[in-house]
């Protein structure tokens, strides 16, 4: 391939972006590219994959047309190679985002051979007037960046990426560079064969990044646990990824009102407002973007110093891909990921109605997700290992694992057992099979394939599941167990497996932790403790307190706090009445009006005990954890339908009676008469509020069952809120 300027990769490396010398095998990559070859690279984030087709682009005659999935992504690259090309038309997109003016400014700068770049989206390349014009054009060669996308076995699978293939042949016979930060085995072939390369040359960069350390923490009060990480790391920046947008919104207002300068990010802002806090989080105006995964991909800051996952993401490609934006710069990055088995079984709904092939898919990815999280092993040597390489050693010394002294047993029986279940029922099971088999758990599948006529059939009874999958996970890893990915996760020996069950050795295997248990981490009460209180001494106090309070106002205890805000001050240890408002359940009316009994209670038990209260404990929550708040508040003041206010916000009737009740909960009266006397008649409602007057809880199946159906759920919550809103406020 002819190139324009008689340079050397390494001289033009310095010339066009400054750079004295090449990281691991970009120049080996580039000479690939120049000598005209298909080229596929699998490179970690971080490791300099866009020089490896930008600098090939800038020393050919031609265009290059860089495929790129993200239009942020484009934009982000483009200004950066004007920044180092200087001329405004050496590099440009082509995508939806373009006015005709600019559309046509872009065909015109390729023309006249000012542009070498064009970066466009996959769907652009299907429109017709595009593929006319470039067979019209003279092309160096094709970049197809985050080539994962082409794999339904990769985290980002986009149907259209399969065309590509397709749409190169009609415009032009030119060579080929394919680029990803995450691939495993599976999805590399995948895109050899979707894109016809067979004969590529690959190169592998090593997916290990030293100065990462990764954690994995129970999901409890993890809003709490979030907002004290980031003030433990004051003025560093970060990204939290949550999975929906309305956890992003949450999470952000909680940093927001703890004083952290955070922003969110996701798909349902729009364009400029996403691309505003996207700027301010590159200029360093705001330290921490929460987002969903729609964030970060391309965006080149070098500084992330923490990665945190709110919610475990639904695959390890997705959860390294995420990961290695922190410490891009080789400095600190630490990754701590939230996890409770909840989130899985959430995830796991989501792909219910899915094609088959694709259910089976997403769930031997989550179990891989779930293994990382539920190893007791290195994390790095699970990661790596994950992505088909082998880290020697079992201490990387920079994950939670490695660093803190697990249980070890010894394995030799248990691997035995696990072995020869494999063997006996035929190497054509998963593993979660086997663990019933080993259990001798009767599931419609050991019926179906006879397991329990096995010899192997709860051999293994005196120890769980949870127990059974951890030896296969360290057997896979230990190298005695093949997880064959195209039967979606079907066990058989390896020759080491074989060899062990002729002849066992000892072995030790780490004890793994049960994460069951977490409460899922949505924490109503930022916090709170979810139904136990951290002091239950003080617990018992509060409860006394509550209930002479209650007698003394003629009130039920429930209408004075609840027993989320009393577990929470056995937490947090609230000692003024600002403190207290601080508290899920206790907004400044509830504070003033009962409060005061409370705080001197705590104060004085806090004094006695000489309990420290550290400041970071004192995490402020946002109160009423509702971005509809003053809509609702406003419209309820104005006598607006019901239903016309949950409609305006996108609610159902029973999301809009949540949200009431968090405003309630905290406080704030709202006079909802107006609707209540369209609904009820006023001898129903004094019938119903004398029962929330002497009844013990505010529980609404047992009103329900006191009044034996005679009223809906709707009627009773409606009458709750108007009995809180009158009494207790």
């Amino acid at each position: 391939m002819m190139t324009t300027v008689d340079l050397t990769p390494q001289q033009a490396l310095e010339r066009f972006f400054g750079f004295t010398a090449f990281k691991g095998e970009q120049e080996a990559i580039v000479q690939s590219v120049l000598d005209g070859k298909d080229t596929f690279v699998i490179m970690p984030t971080g490791g300099g994959k866009s020089l490896c087709y930008q600098l090939p682009a800038l020393m050919s005659e031609g265009t290059a047309i860089v495929v790129s999935p993200l239009i942020a992504l484009m934009k982000n690259q483009v200004d950066a190679l004007r920044g180092f090309g200087g001329e405004e038309g050496i590099a440009h997109f082509l995508n939806s985002s373009l006015t005709r003016n600019e559309a046509i400014r872009v065909k015109k700068d390729i023309k006249a051979g000012v542009t070498k770049l064009l970066y466009v989206a996959p769907e652009s390349l299907t429109k017709k007037e595009n593929i006319e014009f470039l067979q019209d054009i003279r092309i160096s060669f094709f970049a197809i960046d985050e080539a994962h996308c082409i794999s339904e076995w990769g985290h980002d699978f986009r149907p259209e990426y399969r065309r590509l293939r397709t749409i190169f042949n009609e415009i032009d016979k030119v060579p080929m560079i394919a680029l990803t930060a995450t691939a495993t085995e599976k999805v590399q072939e995948d895109i050899l064969k979707n894109l016809d390369i067979p004969g590529a040359s690959t190169f592998k960069a090593s997916f290990n990044r030293p100065n990462l350390y990764y954690e994995v923490r129970p999901k409890r009060d993890v809003a709490r646990e979030i907002t004290k990480f980031i003030k433990q790391h004051a003025g560093r920046s970060g990204i939290i990824y949550c999975l929906s947008r309305k956890k992003v919104e949450e999470m952000a207002e909680t940093l927001a009102v703890n004083g952290i300068k955070a922003l969110p990010y996701h798909a349902g802002m729009d364009a400029s407002q996403r691309a505003d806090h996207q700027d301010r989080f590159l200029m360093e105006d705001v330290d921490v973007i929460v987002a969903t995964i729609a964030f970060g991909m391309g965006i080149d800051k070098p500084d992330v110093r923490f990665v945190i996952h709110h919610d475990i993401p639904k695959s390890l490609e997705s959860y390294y891909q995420e990961t290695g934006r922190g410490g891009r710069d080789g400095g600190e990055g630490k990754c701590v990921t939230f996890y409770s088995y909840k989130d899985i079984e959430k995830l796991e709904k989501f792909l219910q109605g899915k094609p088959v092939a694709e259910q089976e898919i997403g769930k031997q990815l989550l179990a891989d997700t779930v293994s990382y999280a539920e190893t007791s092993m290195c994390r790095r040597k699970y990661l790596l290992h994950y992505f088909g390489e082998h880290l020697p050693g079992d201490n990387c010394g920079a994950c939670d694992n490695c660093l803190s002294p697990k249980e070890m047993f010894e394995g030799k029986d248990d691997l035995e057992l696990v072995l020869s279940a494999v063997k006996e029922s035929k190497e054509r099971h998963r593993a979660k099979y086997i663990c019933d088999l080993l259990t001798g758990t009767e599931t419609s599948e050991i019926k179906n394939y006879k397991g329990d006529a096995l010899e192997c059939y709860g051999a293994g009874q005196d120890k769980n599941a949870h127990h059974w999958m951890a030896v296969i996970r360290q057997a896979n890893v230990g190298g005695f167990l093949h997880k064959d990915i195209e039967t979606y996760g079907n066990l058989s020996l390896t020759d080491q497996g074989r060899k062990f069950l002729k002849k066992p050795w000892d072995i030790t295997f780490t004890k793994e932790r049960d994460y069951s248990d977490d409460d899922g981490g949505d924490d109503e009460a930022i916090g709170g403790k979810n139904g136990a209180a951290a002091d239950e001494r003080l617990m018992q106090m509060l409860k006394d307190l509550r209930l002479q309070v209650a007698k003394k106002n003629k009130l039920a205890p429930y209408v004075i706090f609840q027993d989320p805000s009393l577990e929470e001050m056995t937490t947090r240890y609230p000692i003024s009445i600002e403190e207290l408002t601080h508290i899920t359940g206790v907004g400044p009316g509830k504070a003033q009006k009962y409060g005061r009994p409370f705080v001197d209670l705590i104060g004085q038990y806090v004094e006695e005990n000489e309990i420290e209260r550290a400041e970071e404990m004192v995490v402020r929550s946002v109160v009423n954890k509702s971005s509809n708040k003053v809509h609702i508040i406003q419209n309820i003041d104005k006598r607006l339908p019901m239903d016309s206010i949950a409609r305006a916000k996108g609610l159902t009737m029973d999301d809009l009676l949540d949200e009431m009740e968090t405003i309630v909960m905290s406080g704030t009266k709202l006079d909802i008469n107006y609707h209540v006397n369209d609904v009820l008649e006023p001898e129903a409602q004094e019938e119903i509020m004398d029962y929330f007057r002497s009844a013990e809880s505010d529980n609404i199946q047992a009103a329900q069952e006191e009044f034996d159906g005679d009223f809906t759920e709707e009627e009773l919550r409606l009458m709750r809120l108007k009995f809180l809103s009158e009494v207790a406020n």
